[in-house]
């Protein structure tokens, strides 16, 4: 039988994506069909998606984003950031819309200053869209729900 490269068993390798989990941060391998039948966490048995952005420090925000190949949405915010504190709301509520489309993820600038130096925030809130492990566009200050959405889904 002649198998060709991109095909084993049946599944195309394309249709497995990596994704790390909201609540262990292991890598998890999920069939890309599968994303919206709310798959678990192979280590723990959590929700892969619980419809909240994750809240990560740099060694977290590294490893999500080198094991996860679905797109993220980072929000760049600190505590004392007026506008930071009204978008809060706004970008909880978009990671229930947008998952299991995207992950949302949330970077405290002043928990992780190396972060918001690596990647050059000058101001909070800055909002960064990567996919492939790379950024694909950013956003300074506070958007509505719906100029969110928008964003997101026209860089998508």
């Amino acid at each position: 039988m002649n198998v060709s490269f991109p095909v084993l068993m049946g599944v195309y390798m394309t249709s497995v994506v990596t994704l790390s989990c909201p609540s262990c941060l292991v890598t998890n391998r999920v069939a890309r069909e599968r994303l919206e039948a709310a798959p678990k966490c192979g280590r723990c048995g959590q929700a892969l998606f619980q419809g909240l952005p994750m809240a990560l420090d740099q060694a977290g925000f590294d490893r999500v984003l080198a094991n996860t190949e679905i797109p993220l949405v980072v929000d760049f915010w600190a505590q004392w950031c007026g506008p930071c504190k009204m978008m809060a709301p706004v970008f909880e509520r978009a990671a229930a819309e947008l998952e299991p489309g995207c992950r949302l993820v949330k970077v405290d600038t002043e928990a992780a200053p190396a972060l918001a130096q690596r990647y050059q925030i000058r101001s909070i809130p800055t909002l960064m869209l990567f996919s492939g492990g790379r950024e694909i566009a950013r956003q300074s200050g506070a958007m509505d729900f719906s100029t969110l959405i928008r964003w997101v889904r026209t860089h998508l």
